[in-house]
């Protein structure tokens, strides 16, 4: 059995779903979608994709395609996701679900009465070290959840270079994303209030217009209690591009990780220092490996076996929730109570 699958967004995360679905046995890249035809061709060329197209509608008219991946900005992801589901495909969306909570629940809405199947990328669940935390908080380890302390924050080469559409969003849907769904994964519960502080003073007079960062505190209905830390202004002196830590404290215990300076590699040349990546998606020996992959692997495993992914749309709709409070907090000054 073989199963097309279709990437709509050819940037730099869409090419990892390309190297993510090229080592699932029995699924096959039918086409890609991007709205720069030429960046379309060209990661067809580079993968082997028989298909390429500036049109996302043209990609979801095939019959070889069963299941799409969504890897554009987070602002974009609604009508696509909605047009996936009228044609029937499985999809795939890089997180945020969606960037308001309306659109959240259409498109989980639409994805049911469609009856195909809806993950959101919360790749971190498959992060070595965070995945080893959630089995100890589950067989009761660490006792009771108490606090938890989530960093992840990226230097100004991402908001300034990487991202040309860093002013249609924020480092909230960016990053805090991230950190709110492992804040609820971990804890194993919902976020009942939420309380974010945020600066404009680094990338506003830059021309770029969205927060510098957020310093928010969330109270989880278990009682515990997490604060995250999400920025665009570290400096690029850093030798990893971005800067991600976690403290969980139970009531028996506690664990700290250290997913991006952690150590395990350090490399020092005439370039400068750096880390290179050994978690995130390294290549051994041709194939890629790591937690970024392994996620799209699990969708793609999902679709060929007919299997319920194991992080859904109302997931995403709870992430969407956490950070459209994070915006209103921060906009109002004042705690955002979530019904």
């Amino acid at each position: 059995m073989s199963v097309g699958f279709g990437i709509i967004g050819a940037g730099t995360w869409g090419e990892t779903h390309a190297k993510a679905y090229r080592a699932v046995p029995g699924a096959h890249l039918a086409g890609v979608a991007d709205l720069d035809g030429d960046r379309a061709k060209k990661l067809a060329a580079a993968y082997g994709i028989p298909f390429a197209t500036d049109s996302h509608a043209e990609l979801l008219e095939r019959e070889d395609v069963s299941a799409v991946s969504v890897a554009t900005p987070d602002f974009a992801h609604k009508p696509l996701c909605l047009a996936a589901a009228r044609a029937g495909k499985h999809i795939l969306v890089e997180k945020p679900l969606a960037t308001t909570v309306a659109d959240a629940k259409e498109i989980i809405a639409a994805c049911e009465s469609a009856g195909v199947k809806l993950m959101v990328d919360f790749h971190n669940r498959w992060n070595p070290p965070f995945h080893k935390l959630k089995q100890a908080v589950q067989r009761g380890d660490l006792g009771e959840p108490q606090m938890l302390y989530l960093r992840l924050s990226d230097t100004l080469f991402v908001p300034t270079q990487m991202l040309s559409w860093a002013a249609k969003s924020s480092v909230a849907w960016f990053l805090a994303s991230h950190t709110a769904d492992l804040a609820r994964w971990l804890c194993n519960a919902d976020v009942k209030k939420v309380y974010s502080v945020s600066r404009s003073n680094v990338l506003a007079p830059q021309g770029i217009d969205t927060p510098d960062f957020f310093m928010t505190t969330l109270e989880l209905t278990n009682g515990a209690v997490a604060v995250m830390e999400n920025c665009w202004i570290l400096s690029e002196a850093s030798p990893v591009i971005f800067d991600f830590k976690c403290e969980f404290v139970g009531s028996k215990g506690h664990v700290n990780i250290d997913p991006s300076h952690h150590g395990m590699m350090q490399q020092f040349t005439e370039a400068g220092a750096e880390y290179p990546d050994v978690m995130v998606f390294p290549e051994v020996f041709g194939q890629h490996h790591g937690f970024a992959v392994a996620s799209i692997r699990h969708f793609a495993e999902c679709v060929l076996q007919d299997l319920p992914p194991l992080v859904t749309g109302e997931d995403g709709l709870k992430v969407t929730e956490v950070v459209c409070a994070i915006l209103e907090s921060a906009e109002k000054g004042e705690p955002v109570v979530l019904s």
